[in-house]
């Protein structure tokens, strides 16, 4: 008789060998797990092709909807530039007097400068030497010197005719007289056609354009 066979039990239930029988789990549980990863697997390799499928015959919604918008840019007009009330404001050279003043130790530059600017139309004031304060202590080509009411008429359609020149208020009353005082690196006026070009940009300025959005 086995030792693994009970006391009084022998016959039919009589076990023989000296190894206890392995317990094997059911197989059952573990193929149910199987077949539902496989399929949640093929349902999103379904989905997944479904989508490029739909992607490949509407040539792709992203692109799409980005396409509209670049249409109505492309058919939008750009807006006419007008003047500004600072433009419509603007006196004519003729409205304004020029005081030239020489800053600098070099003779007859302010007479050369008045007799061009009164060639292209401005009025003609004072042209001598500059005061002790700015009397050989402007290194640029110049400062346009007036009231604050002429910074947005008088001082910058002067300043058209003299590219670089500092602009700058005093006390003064008058808005249409102003003055331009010579600085030591001056050598002439801007010449005409450059100035005539300033200062149609300046009666006329153009619009800064609006901002485009991403998809234009």
């Amino acid at each position: 008789m086995s030792m693994l066979t009970p006391p009084g039990m022998g016959g039919q239930y009589r076990i023989t060998g000296d190894k206890y029988p392995r317990m094997r789990r059911p197989r059952g549980r573990r193929r149910l797990v199987l077949g539902l990863v496989a399929s949640v697997a093929a349902l999103g390799l379904i989905g997944w092709g479904t989508l490029q499928l739909i992607d490949v015959f509407t040539g792709g919604g992203s692109k799409a909807t980005a396409a509209g918008p670049k249409a109505d840019c492309a058919t939008k007009a750009s807006p006419s530039p007008t003047p500004t009330a600072a433009a419509k404001a603007l006196p004519k050279p003729g409205g304004i007097t020029v005081n030239v003043l020489n800053a600098t130790p070099r003779s007859g530059l302010a007479k050369q400068a008045a007799d061009e600017l009164k060639k292209r139309g401005f009025r003609i004031g004072d042209v001598g030497n500059a005061p002790k304060a700015y009397d050989k202590k402007i290194a640029g080509t110049g400062i346009l010197l007036g009231a604050k009411s002429a910074v947005q008429a008088a001082l910058p359609l002067l300043g058209t005719q003299l590219a670089g020149a500092q602009l700058k208020t005093d006390t003064r009353a008058s808005a249409t007289e102003v003055d331009l005082l010579i600085g030591t690196t001056f050598t002439a006026l801007t010449n005409k056609k450059d100035a005539d070009q300033a200062l149609a940009a300046l009666a006329n300025p153009v619009p800064a354009p609006s901002s485009t959005p991403k998809n234009c």
